[in-house]
């Protein structure tokens, strides 16, 4: 009796077919969902891309040792829907037009058609000024007024890494650490060129230098005439922590957020990111998208929750990212009295009273120089709390600052959010050492506060 041998087909008897087949069958439903559902959802970041962003080079930027954990706690961002996605240009075409921004602009001083501003030395950083003081400046219609800026006292840094910012021409990235608040973290999708065409500047205290050391990111000790890098940033430590402008850890941090364009007065544009993010596109494309590409002075997410200043105010006190509740109120009753009103549509096309000021990506010039000067002389007066004045400065200044708010949805398909680093004192952080003791906001009546007409706007309810 002959035995005859049965064998699988050719077709089957590829492990690596079969399980493209399999593959096929199970993505190709869902492609065909995505095709056909509400195209105001969120794709995936490279589909959102026209044409594709660039390839992310080969190798890491950065190899960290296991014990930092620059990676570790990084939040959900649950949200789906894009209203209005961000659609990004050939990343070859940006470095172009970005480069031939900047080179048609080298010719011209930076100083004009620029601020004027006062220079001399006061008693604070931003000079203490009165309330009436930081009005005067509001309505800025002659060029020749000189304006208040910070700088009444030393920023200490060491003169080569003032040189390396005063040379930086073009696109400035920058972010800042202090009190060991965060951690280093490299930026992602980084064209080819980025590094060379853009300066990415990371600003720590001695207290963060001293952590870095310990992981062997950074020297023991800091030389003030080296250079140091940590993959794509610069980092800039700045020099004996009795020296800086304040001794709350946010107030220098805000130096650094609103005062680009005095720390580097040659670049033509800046991206701010907190230390909390990490960029997932590259900053160019970010520039040219949110920025250039909607003629605007500023680009920065709206708030994912609160729509006006009031609302962040109390929710500030709720979640005692500043303590001192009394402060925060007479903030408010200050600004109420001075004009400041809930968002309405009268106020378009600024579409939100509150920004989320974790990214802000700014064009160097007199409207956006401006607005952030007179931000920062009431983040003195008051508190770092940057959303609480936001709408406040620019209701009221002249003239009118272009701002692109864009969805909260692109922000968090820009970049990736982290904790911040957990402390076990209970010393600076976001209530400042001398902060006293938390406590919860009173629902005290409102009659005959000066917010009184905001609150009944807000919400919708008649004043008398």
């Amino acid at each position: 009796m002959a035995w005859v041998r049965v064998r699988r087909p050719p077709l089957l008897q590829s492990k690596l077919l079969c399980l493209s087949l399999l593959y096929l069958l199970t993505t190709l439903p869902l492609a065909l969902y995505v095709s056909f559902s509400d195209p105001s959802r969120c794709l995936p970041l490279h589909l959102l891309l026209r044409p594709a962003r660039p390839s992310p080079p080969a190798t890491a930027l950065f190899d960290y040792p296991r014990d930092y954990g620059a990676h570790k706690y990084a939040l959900p961002t649950p949200r789906a829907l894009c209203s209005d996605p961000a659609v990004f240009s050939d990343y070859n075409t940006v470095l172009q037009e970005i480069n031939g921004l900047g080179r048609n602009l080298s010719a011209t001083p930076r100083a004009s058609p620029g601020l004027r501003y006062k220079t001399g030395r006061r008693d604070s950083f931003a000079g203490n000024l009165s309330t009436e003081e930081r009005r005067s400046f509001f309505n800025h219609t002659d060029s020749a007024v000189e304006i208040p800026c910070g700088f009444f006292k030393d920023f200490p840094l060491a003169q080569a890494d003032r040189s390396a910012m005063e040379s930086c021409r073009g696109v400035v990235i920058a972010s800042a650490i202090f009190n060991d608040h965060d951690k280093i973290r490299q930026p992602k999708g980084l064209g080819s060129h980025t590094v060379k065409a853009a300066c990415f500047f990371m600003f720590i205290d001695d207290r963060t230098h001293r952590v870095l050391a310990s992981h062997g990111i950074l020297e023991d000790e800091h030389v003030a005439s080296a250079s140091a890098f940590v993959g794509a940033w610069r980092v800039v430590t700045l020099q004996q922590q009795q020296q800086l402008p304040y001794e709350d850890p946010a107030m220098n941090g805000v130096v650094v957020k609103h005062l680009l364009h005095r720390l580097f007065p040659n670049a033509r544009f800046s991206v701010w990111i907190d230390a909390k993010m990490q960029l997932t596109v590259d900053p160019l494309l970010l520039v040219h998208s949110l920025l250039v590409g909607k003629g605007a002075d500023m680009a920065v997410s709206r708030h994912p929750f609160n729509l006006h200043a009031m609302e962040e105010a109390i929710a500030t006190a709720r979640w005692r990212k500043w303590r001192d509740v009394d402060a925060i109120r007479a903030q408010m009753e200050a600004y109420c009295s001075y004009g400041l009103q809930p968002w309405s549509p009268s106020k378009l096309p600024y579409p939100s009273d509150v920004p989320d000021t974790a990214i802000i990506i700014r064009r160097h010039g007199s409207a956006s120089d401006l607005f952030s000067c007179l931000l920062f002389n009431e983040l003195e007066a008051f508190n770092p709390r940057d959303q609480l004045a936001f709408a406040y400065v620019r209701d009221q200044m002249s003239p009118k600052v272009s701002i692109n708010m864009f969805e909260v949805e692109v922000l968090e398909h820009i970049s990736v959010e982290y904790r911040h680093n957990l402390k076990r004192d209970n010393g600076g952080g976001g209530g400042g050492a001398k902060q006293g003791i938390a406590r919860m906001a009173s629902s005290q009546d409102i009659a005959g506060s000066s917010c009184e007409g905001y609150l009944m706007k807000m919400w919708g309810e008649p004043s008398e």
